[in-house]
């Protein structure tokens, strides 16, 4: 059956978001097209009321300023990241062996290393020419990690699969001769450039399969870079609907690396938003007090993936909070603060998924098993905004193809625009 409006336009970001350079392009591209104009962030901003967004690198932040804005109105922020594990080329990246043309990557973050075997994989990023040109790449199908046979891994099923990042991810992209072999030239030429006119790059591998929904009713969506393209796309969606009748300035921040801390320029622990932020306050007449009760009036939503209940390993999960895919959006918590929720952010999403007419479910990790953690406490620790933690529940994560109820993305977007333009 074909995908529902809100699937179908979600499954064709995620193909347009190979990276998290693509990702940002795309949310420019629908951000432009409904009538947010695009600032640079070296030039003097004499922006009034109006939508507004601004690139850095691989991350993204736009907003909409009311007409009644002033010094001390109020920010709503919703959060999330573009960048998904996986891997990224290395330098000198041509090798080969006994006949078979390979690539040299790197991992990034923290894939699941089998899931990536015995797919059609693509290179796809930015590269930066001598010229200080910028151009996105992108290869389609390209590369694949190829997996032993069984009959020359006998074990492998029941001794378990053990993959050394170094020996046994080396993708293969051809036959021939090694010392013949130039991907830097290849991807050069994708644009018309030259391979030795390349100064560096920052280029990922990303799985190609498209997007699909399946199962009884359809009901499960499966994607690669559901985390947390998911997100991204969800809180695009819902500050591009929300009207100009507003309390608060809302925003929307897609940030790069929370795969690997988040610590960059574009990252979240890094000073995009806040700067960002600042120079709103600075355009309405600010002073550094103001800007300060303003931060302390606002409220962050933090958006990322989080776990649905495995139903093959139950007791990895909480044994009593055990969200499912499908069940609604996450309201992710735990004690020693790897989420930013507390009580009042709790209430706070309540009263947004019920504005929404959305159920929500609550998240918290089985004590023996630690959790992750997302930008909402370096966003909070950062700029003192108070924040809170949400997202869908996923199987599969950090899988090259994760899973996730066909509802959620919605009804995630939806639960965001309640809390973007509450109404309590």
């Amino acid at each position: 059956m074909p995908l529902t409006p809100h699937l179908q336009f979600l499954a064709d970001f995620v193909q347009a978001s190979p990276s998290s350079f693509h990702a940002v392009a795309e949310a420019a591209r629908q951000l432009a097209v409904a009538g947010f104009a695009e600032l640079d962030e070296t030039a003097d901003w004499d922006a009034g009321a109006g939508r507004y967004f601004v690139r850095r690198d691989g991350a993204i932040v736009s907003w909409i300023q009311p007409p009644g804005a002033g010094p001390t109105t109020p920010f709503r922020i919703v959060g999330s990241h573009a960048d998904s594990p996986g891997f990224k080329l290395k330098p000198k990246p041509s090798t080969g062996s006994l006949g078979w043309l390979q690539a040299g990557v790197e991992v990034y973050g923290g894939p699941l290393f089998n899931s990536w075997l015995d797919r059609e994989l693509e290179f796809a990023g930015r590269m930066v020419f001598v010229d200080g040109s910028v151009e996105l790449v992108r290869t389609g199908p390209f590369l694949r990690i190829p997996q032993l046979a069984v009959h020359l891994d006998r074990g492998v099923n029941t001794d378990g699969l053990t993959l050394d990042p170094q020996k046994h991810l080396n993708p293969v992209i051809g036959l021939g001769d090694a010392s013949h072999s130039d991907v830097v030239g290849h991807l050069a030429g994708l644009v018309r450039r030259k391979g030795e006119d390349v100064a560096g790059y920052d280029i990922a591998v990303a799985d190609t399969q498209a997007p699909a929904a399946f199962g009884l009713d359809d009901a499960l969506f499966a994607s690669g870079r559901l985390d947390n393209l998911s997100s991204v796309h969800a809180s695009l969606q819902a500050i591009i609907g929300i009207g100009d009748d507003l309390e608060h300035i809302v925003v929307f921040a897609a940030f790069d690396h929370e795969e690997v801390g988040s610590g960059t320029r574009s990252g979240a622990s890094g000073p995009v938003l806040s700067d960002i932020l600042t120079r709103i306050g600075d355009g309405l007449g600010a002073s550094e007090s103001q800007r300060l009760r303003a931060w302390a009036a606002s409220w962050c939503l933090s958006s990322d993936a989080g776990h649905s209940v495995h139903p093959n390993y139950p007791e990895r999960h909480d044994p009593v909070n055990r969200p499912i895919a499908g069940g609604g959006p996450i309201l992710k918590i735990n004690a020693n603060q790897r989420y930013s929720t507390d009580a009042l952010g709790a209430a706070e999403w309540a009263r947004a998924c019920a504005q929404a007419e959305v159920g929500y479910q609550e998240f918290v990790s089985n004590n023996a098993v630690p959790c992750g953690s997302t930008i909402g406490p370096l966003t909070a620790t950062r700029l003192g905004i108070r924040t809170v933690d949400v997202g869908i529940a996923l199987l599969s994560m950090h899988s090259a193809r994760e899973l996730a109820g066909a509802s959620d993305p919605e009804n995630l977007s939806r639960a965001i625009a309640a809390f973007l333009s509450p109404v309590w």
